[in-house]
């Protein structure tokens, strides 16, 4: 993997990042909608593609469809089984046109498509799309989804894919211990199951900028008295979570091996407290 990592400073695309939440939130819909229930809700993700984000195929009308926001072309494409694909430009757009275009191509091919669906985006405002900023986030993500792929594949015990989701847009990962919470309904997917959570954000109202975070569910007593590596604090403020800055990434001469001991050493404090 490269060394070389994008600028992420949320002040320089903050507006356009805002209109790839919005189109990454519409393809997370469909997605939602066609793709077959699956555990921990991860039939609701995105996953990252060498050229940016996608559904992975959907059963849809008696073949597989696969919707891509392509961050390279700057195009959402449509991808069918049956040989044919579809697009539309990402750029000068509005939520609801991009909308009806993939209502009406879903339609086209032989799939129900409720009104409702799309309800929440309405807007007819063209959002603003910095293509030189989606390249830099295009490429950060590729990076982060490589390393966490690597971390995930040193890992014994379950673990969730690695995948984006919608609602936050960050690129998470979940583990999982083996263990029920006591006193959850072991029936009760959302909160039964023991867990820690690796996960990657371009910033929110807690943390104004890129970061990465590791929560552990519940939190086990002694889980903040770890001394985290390389530049790691923990945040207590509204959530807890050990938090590794993504300009710390950029700043070192060694990412790779910084994030990994960021990951390796949170996962193996909470894993010991779990025991």
């Amino acid at each position: 993997m490269s060394q070389q990592l994008p600028n992420l400073s949320l002040n320089d695309w903050k507006s356009t990042r805002d209109t790839l939440h919005q189109y990454a939130k519409i393809i997370g819909k469909v997605r939602s909608r066609y793709m077959p229930k699956s555990k921990h809700w991860w039939h609701i993700t995105l996953s990252v593609s060498a050229r940016g984000l996608t559904t992975t195929p959907l059963p849809v009308g008696g073949q597989n469809l696969e919707l891509i926001l392509n961050l390279v072309t700057h195009r959402l494409t449509i991808d069918s089984s049956e040989g044919w694909s579809a697009g539309l430009s990402l750029e000068e757009q509005s939520p609801a046109g991009l909308c009806r275009h993939i209502a009406a191509t879903l339609t086209a091919a032989g799939a129900e498509v409720e009104e409702e669906l799309f309800a929440a985006f309405d807007g007819e405002t063209v959002l603003p799309y910095d293509t030189k900023a989606i390249g830099r986030y295009r490429r950060a993500v590729n990076w982060v989804d490589a390393a966490f792929k690597t971390f995930k594949g040193g890992l014994r015990e379950e673990t969730s894919p690695v995948q984006i989701f919608p609602h936050h847009l960050d690129l998470a990962m979940n583990w999982f211990s083996g263990r029920l919470v006591p006193g959850i309904d072991p029936a009760d997917e959302e909160s039964a199951d023991e867990q820690m959570n690796f996960g990657f954000v371009t910033g929110d109202d807690s943390i104004p900028d890129a970061y990465f975070y590791v929560t552990a569910y519940p939190a086990p007593a002694g889980w903040t008295e770890l001394e985290l590596p390389g530049g790691a604090y923990w945040h207590t403020e509204g959530w807890t979570g050990a938090i590794l800055p993504y300009t710390a990434l950029v700043a070192s001469s060694r990412p790779q091996e910084l994030l990994a001991d960021y990951l390796q050493t949170t996962q193996a404090h909470g894993k010991r407290l779990m025991a």
